[in-house]
């Protein structure tokens, strides 16, 4: 059953009660189970279900024009999600229905979906329903995760919709919002509501050693940030004394996780989060899938490549402005011959952040910084197919080469995520300028802590223009109201 909302703030309120009426249920149900044996009935099974938002539009005059690019209506209808931990998206839930309702007229209703919360999604862990219940009694008797229910459909323009049924109001529904949420904490190694909404994403340990020292810098002139977040849920703050800060960094169990991320938060969570993705498109897509049901304002990648032109040098910049994608990862869901468009507002972050740091302009920054296509594979050996691959680099005019880049980029764009790269040239594979030990050292204590601190301002700078960051290029022309 369903009831209206006269405003967004009345309608958050009550996901939130339903959320946590069917949650509590759910848990009780468990623990009768585990104490008593106790098996939860069908009326029992119908409170363990996601509350469901639903936005009407069915204007009476000319439909209002703006140029946002999120919360808006691509036509009239009713259009539905399913929310999880809404307490949690709170601010995001708000920011999408107030312009939906004070300039559109939209109405709001909130009742009970379909779904139902899959058990492991209240239950952090086996351990905590204590000895004697097995997964497959659990399986048996309370909802599971079902892989037939968690897709990216919607975001991928593969939904088809029986006619008269409600059209999707966002991106991911509640199911598969879960899901990643669950998949951030075992690769992160970290609380999922750690994560920040500005996003550096790596592929060398190096940047997370400057990234923590970075942070701890912060934390001691007393800026806008008021924690620093590690991998095993540990968190330094400014009333930390260094020796104490430098122990509980040593004690983060970051090797547990296969793509540890590094929090450094603010009071209103709109701080920067590092993740370590390792090496590898695969990574790459594993890591940008869940994050993307955050809805973070921006991901950057921060890491290193081959620069494949001979003016350049170990220690330079190379600028992604379009990607040759020779990883083939997505080329199912995004077809290679679809363009992904470099965003304006980012490349001009990036370029403007370079030039603080580095105290180049002009001519200096053009020596220092090369804008290209760079080239990304899947297989780190693409080195012992040079002959097959020559030609395509060449056509491309190709300036770097890499692993991540390109995915990165995809993965923004199929989840309208804003999206760039800057990349350091570690090696030089066509010119024989391999990667060394003594060049090496060399060019870290040169370039990485300058690397690391060009993306840290690109977010500065963007952070501080995040209204015009969302950039229509990201829309389709049928897109769901919520970015």
């Amino acid at each position: 059953m369903r009831r209206p909302f006269a405003t967004p703030e009345e309608a958050v309120a009550e996901l939130e009660r339903l959320y946590s009426s069917a949650t509590d249920s759910l848990r009780t149900a468990l623990d009768d189970f585990r104490n008593h044996h106790i098996i939860p009935t069908e009326q029992t099974r119908l409170r363990f279900r996601y509350p469901e938002l639903r936005v009407s539009y069915f204007p009476s005059g000319e439909r209002p024009s703006n140029r946002r690019a999120y919360a808006k209506f691509a036509s009239s209808g009713v259009y539905t999600t399913t929310v999880t931990q809404p307490s949690a998206f709170q601010n995001y839930l708000l920011e999408q229905l107030r312009p939906l309702t004070a300039e559109y007229g939209a109405t709001l209703e909130v009742g009970y979906g379909e779904q139902e919360i899959p058990y492991a999604y209240v239950a952090e862990s086996l351990d905590e329903l204590g000895q004697g219940v097995t997964a497959e009694e659990l399986a048996r008797f309370f909802p599971v995760p079902l892989l037939p229910a968690v897709g990216d459909e919607i975001a991928d323009g593969l939904r088809e919709l029986p006619e008269g049924q409600p059209r999707p109001l966002a991106l991911f529904d509640a199911v598969r919002v879960d899901y990643s949420l669950r998949r951030l904490v075992h690769y992160t190694g970290s609380d999922w509501r750690f994560v920040q909404p500005w996003i550096l994403l790596t592929n060398y340990h190096r940047y997370v050693d400057q990234f923590v020292q970075w942070g701890l810098d912060q934390l001691r002139a007393g800026g806008p940030y008021n924690r620093l977040l590690l991998p095993g849920n540990l968190c330094i703050d400014a009333g930390h004394a260094p020796g104490e800060a430098a122990a509980l960094v040593a004690a983060s169990p970051w090797h547990r996780s296969q793509m540890p991320a590094y929090h450094l938060a603010t009071p209103d969570n709109q701080g920067v989060t590092l993740v370590n993705i390792g090496v590898g498109p695969s990574n790459a897509k594993t890591i940008t899938d869940h994050l993307a049901v955050l809805r973070p304002h921006c991901w950057l990648m921060v890491g290193h490549c081959g620069g494949l032109r001979l003016s350049q040098q170990i220690g330079d910049y190379v600028l992604a402005h379009a990607y040759l994608r020779q990883d083939h990862l997505l080329d199912g869901l995004v077809p290679t011959d679809v363009p992904i468009p470099a965003l304006a507002e980012v490349q001009v972050a990036l370029q403007d952040a370079a030039a603080a740091i580095t105290g180049d302009c002009g001519e200096a920054l053009k020596n220092r910084l090369r804008t290209g296509t760079v080239v990304t594979y899947g297989d780190r050996n693409w080195e012992l197919r040079w002959r097959q691959e020559r030609r395509r680099i060449d056509l491309s005019r190709a300036v770097a080469v890499d692993m991540e880049s390109a995915t990165v980029a995809t993965q923004g764009f199929r989840f309208r995520v804003p999206y760039g790269a800057l990349l350091c040239v570690s090696d030089k594979p066509l010119h024989g300028e391999i990667k060394l030990p003594g060049a090496a050292s060399a060019f870290y204590e040169r370039a990485v802590t300058q690397h690391l601190r060009i993306g840290l301002a690109a977010l500065d700078l963007l952070r501080n223009n995040s209204e015009t960051l969302h950039s229509r290029k990201l829309r389709s022309f049928d897109e769901p109201p919520f970015r």
